[in-house]
């Protein structure tokens, strides 16, 4: 009796994981939007830092600091807002760490930029408005953090 039971109580700890996964995955994905400030330079080199703040449909919202580096054949200064948005998201701490990127942009005066990046099963997509010049292909990682 006692070995029945105590092989039902390790079985049952066993899945508890499993459990525990299913059910976050079964709460559904979440759709998060994230508006953005953001100011940069690039001469070979590509450098912008800025802040955003996100907003998630079940709620939960977060300040976060945004930073791109990389490079590529690129020149420019700007200043751009805007809004990005996530998907394969199902809890708001999935939107930080790195993104690879890469894109084309161009500008003068007034300057817009588009881009979308991944990290792993998480998707952002990013547009917006702003002022400065830029021109260039470029590459590298942009990063998310609180």
């Amino acid at each position: 009796m006692h070995v029945a039971r105590n092989l039902i109580l390790a079985t049952l700890f066993a899945a508890a994981p499993l459990v525990y996964a299913g059910s976050a995955q079964a709460a559904g994905e979440i759709s998060c939007k994230m508006t953005f400030e953001l100011h940069g330079w690039s001469a070979f080199y590509k450098k912008a830092e800025g802040t955003g703040n996100v907003t998630c449909s079940n709620g939960q919202s977060m300040s976060v600091h945004l930073r791109s580096r990389g490079g590529g054949l690129t020149f420019g200064k700007q200043q751009i807002e805007g809004i990005g948005k996530f998907s394969g998201i199902f809890h708001i701490d999935e939107i930080l760490g790195t993104y690879a990127t890469g894109g084309a942009h161009a500008g003068a005066a007034a300057s817009a930029n588009g881009t979308v990046m991944t990290k792993g099963n998480v998707s952002l997509a990013m547009s917006g408005t702003g002022k400065g010049w830029n021109l260039g292909v470029d590459f590298g990682k942009f990063t998310i953090s609180r």
